[in-house]
């Protein structure tokens, strides 16, 4: 089990270049996905009954919720690179959800943002945050 979890937050030995390049990269899709997930959050918060679609039958609440909890606090894990890897699945799922089931009949240019979202956070999710993150000390600090 340690070695998994150790596994999971592992950064590999990456240049300080490409480290730098993963935590910008990592900075810029989750602050433009968090804007989206405040959005959502403002409506969570909101007065009245939820408006949202249920795009897999969860109900309209429950699926705003998880939306939430995908764009919004995933995203603050993955500014500062901790469970990176965890991190990154709700919201790769919320993003192919919302290209391939809320707008599939919808033109592709509809589809082309949660798409590019869901190929850069595909990236992130097999090659880690770099050394630059809290995986990475907390990786140095428990798991050497």
């Amino acid at each position: 089990m340690k070695k998994f979890i150790k596994w999971t937050l592992s950064t590999a030995n990456y240049s300080a270049l490409v480290s730098t390049a993963l935590l910008f990269l990592r900075i810029l899709v989750a602050a433009m996905m968090l804007t989206h997930g405040y959005g959502k959050l403002q409506l969570l918060t909101g007065e009245g009954p939820v408006q949202f679609a249920d795009p897999i039958g969860l109900g309209a609440s429950t699926s705003l919720i998880l939306a939430v909890l995908a764009e919004f606090l995933c995203s603050i894990l993955l500014i500062f690179g901790l469970g990176t890897r965890y991190a990154v699945i709700p919201m790769l799922v919320t993003m192919l959800v919302a290209a391939l089931v809320v707008h599939a009949s919808d033109p592709f240019m509809r589809k082309e943002l949660p798409l590019l979202y869901a190929g850069v956070l595909f990236f992130i999710g097999l090659v880690g945050p770099g050394s630059f993150s809290l995986d990475s000390l907390i990786v140095k600090k428990f798991f050497k």
